[in-house]
């Protein structure tokens, strides 16, 4: 069972505080799917765990703004289905008002496109096609109608650090939210039981564990996905800051710095039997206190 005593304590004073700022750049940049002006933020910080750091200054998570050093994410297609797939078109507009069409490889793709409703269900990660002229395409439907957070996740050629952008973009329809589910560290998807065991302090690097059992024994074999034995993305419940985070060389041990007090659901896809699955976890951290998680 288990034991953490990281609670979601003042979040709402504590995220104003310290993070009001990067929440206004989201909503001022993000909501809008229509491309908009290039609007400058800060300089995209860290290889593994992707986020941004003004000078002297506050670190800002990635997925925040819609444009950022000078590059944007520029959706072509205004709307998501519900009903079925539909291609889903974006590009990359680059300082110069450019189509970037020239990308550097990361954990085995160009770009990672990461699609979630704006309550935290329906998270898919996507690898979208290039054409030549820099235009991303890639088939695309949503389980349900409502408000979605596109997050585009690629590295410039040229450019020493990724960058990671946000953009809302609708799916039409009855909107029904749903429950963000309660703090746990196990979870359970297609028989498999995952589990994450370690110390969570918000503004210090934390250290995750995670370990795959099926019918009560560890899983033997796991299988590279991406380049790695898993794949972790931490989005922050309220304005979905981006963490992602990638494990130790043949571990699923993870280095993650939480940059608030709050909720955030974690999502850890792993490949087992040729199938990637994703387990999904609700952490909330409480500013000041470390927390401690035994699976």
């Amino acid at each position: 069972m288990v034991n953490t005593p990281v609670r979601l304590a003042g979040f709402g004073l504590g995220l104003v505080a310290v993070f009001g700022a990067a929440l206004g750049l989201g909503r001022a940049a993000g909501p809008d799917a229509r491309p908009s002006p290039a609007a400058h933020g800060a300089d995209q910080h860290g290889a593994d765990q992707h986020g941004a750091e003004p000078a002297g200054s506050t670190k800002i998570p990635g997925g925040l703004q819609v444009a950022q050093d000078g590059y944007r994410l520029a959706p072509l297609t205004d709307a998501l289905s519900s009903t079925g797939a539909q291609p889903f078109r974006f590009r990359i507009i680059g300082p110069a008002e450019e189509t970037v069409t020239a990308f550097t490889t990361t954990h085995e793709r160009e770009l990672h496109l990461i699609v979630v409703r704006r309550d935290l269900t329906g998270y898919q990660h996507l690898h979208p096609q290039r054409a030549a002229n820099g235009t991303w395409e890639v088939r695309l439907a949503v389980a349900a109608p409502g408000g979605y957070r596109v997050f585009a996740d690629f590295q410039p050629a040229g450019r020493d650090e990724p960058l990671t952008l946000g953009v809302d973009v609708p799916a039409p329809g009855d909107y029904q939210p749903r429950q963000l589910p309660g703090p746990g560290f196990v979870s359970t998807v297609d028989g498999y039981t995952v589990t994450l065991d370690g110390d969570v302090t918000p503004g210090e690097e934390s250290q995750l564990t995670a370990t795959v059992s099926r019918d009560g024994a560890p899983v033997a074999g796991l299988e590279p996905y991406l380049g790695a034995l898993g794949h972790l993305v931490a989005l922050r419940d309220g304005d979905l800051a981006y963490l992602h985070v990638h494990p130790e060389a043949g571990k699923l041990a993870f280095t993650v710095e939480f940059p608030s007090p709050g909720t955030y659901r974690l999502f850890l896809e792993f490949k087992h039997g040729g199938t990637v699955r994703t387990a999904e976890f609700t952490l909330t951290t409480e500013h000041g206190e470390p927390g401690h998680t035994h699976g």
